[in-house]
């Protein structure tokens, strides 16, 4: 499989000396073919060095974040399948063999790695809450969704890499990938892979209530861009109906006295009112805007060219 294509894996990197070695040999020895890249994030140790040794292709991303990395990688390295995985040791390097297979087999433009641990420790408690909670939150936002929507290991055709604008710069990236696949509606899978503890002396950049919040804040983001009629129309109902609190005594008085003793609220009242209405009007209009973007980005994702697996072609013919 491996001569019939370029695959590149992907590993970004921020202190990771511990691990990193490791990480690069084992994609070495699964995809003997594939050529292994580690982006250093600004490590202050001797993560470059330690992946350079370990016979991987080593370059720098100075802008500090993940987001920013991924897309660097995603606009440097040319490939036919891209494998991406964290430096840290904890996603299985054996599964990705058959998550390459499955890609080129079934012609998707991405798999996820959902992570499967045996051990309480690989994965914390409030991680998988809110894991949970966000993925709920974008099904509820955007439709079908994944399992693991925060899983780092996934891998992608080179229309999905060459055609995806990524704007995050941090954790949210894994976030922004879900939602490209589910708005454009590409052929996407999910497959279990075991989510091994951090070794020793590995520690975790995640941090969980300041990532989180920024993951949240994407989510609206993500929201408001790729579905604004209904953001804009949440929004309004909202205006509205704080209009419709605000001048329901101004009414009440008024049948009863003729007066309005508070002017101030009923132009309240009144601006509110129609900032809700302003609302609709700009969720219509921003949505044939979106429509048009994701035509736009539709049209990128076909005009390049996917990945010819000649053992793909045969088993179509048989």
């Amino acid at each position: 499989m491996t001569s019939d294509l370029r695959i590149a894996v992907l590993i970004p990197c921020y202190n990771e000396a511990g691990t990193i070695g490791n990480v690069v040999r084992d994609f070495q020895r699964v995809l003997p073919g594939a050529d292994v890249y580690v982006y250093d994030n600004n490590s202050s140790d001797d993560t470059a060095r330690l992946a350079q040794t370990a016979g991987a292709i080593v370059r720098h991303e100075p802008q500090q974040g993940k987001g920013n990395v991924v897309r660097r990688m995603f606009s440097d390295v040319d490939a036919d399948v891209y494998v991406m995985a964290d430096g840290d040791d904890t996603y299985d390097a054996a599964s990705a063999p058959r998550l390459v297979e499955l890609l080129l087999e079934e012609n998707l433009a991405m798999i996820v790695g959902r992570r499967v641990h045996e051990q309480a420790e690989a994965y914390r408690p409030g991680h998988v809450l809110g894991n949970r909670m966000f993925t709920a939150a974008i099904e509820k936002l955007f439709g079908r969704t994944f399992t693991d929507i925060f899983s780092g290991y996934r891998v992608f055709s080179r229309p999905f890499v060459k055609s995806f604008p990524m704007s995050s710069a941090g954790f949210e990236v894994e976030t922004e990938l879900s939602v490209h696949a589910l708005t454009l509606k590409l052929p996407v899978a999910e497959v279990d892979t075991p989510y091994k503890v951090r070794p020793e002396g590995s520690v975790s950049k995640l941090s969980t209530f300041a990532d989180g919040f920024r993951i949240l804040f994407r989510i609206v983001q993500l929201f408001r861009s790729e579905r604004p009629q209904l953001f804009f129309s949440l929004l309004g109902c909202i205006l509205i109906a704080a209009s419709l609190v605000l001048a329901y005594p101004l009414l009440v008085t008024f049948l009863e006295t003729g007066l309005v003793p508070r002017f101030p609220t009923a132009i309240l009242a009144t601006g509110t009112a129609l900032s809700g209405l302003l609302s609709f009007c700009s969720g219509i209009i921003l949505d044939t805007v979106t429509q048009g973007r994701r035509e736009a980005k539709q049209l990128a994702y076909l005009a390049t060219p996917a990945p010819q697996w000649r053992g793909a072609a045969r088993k179509a013919r048989s």
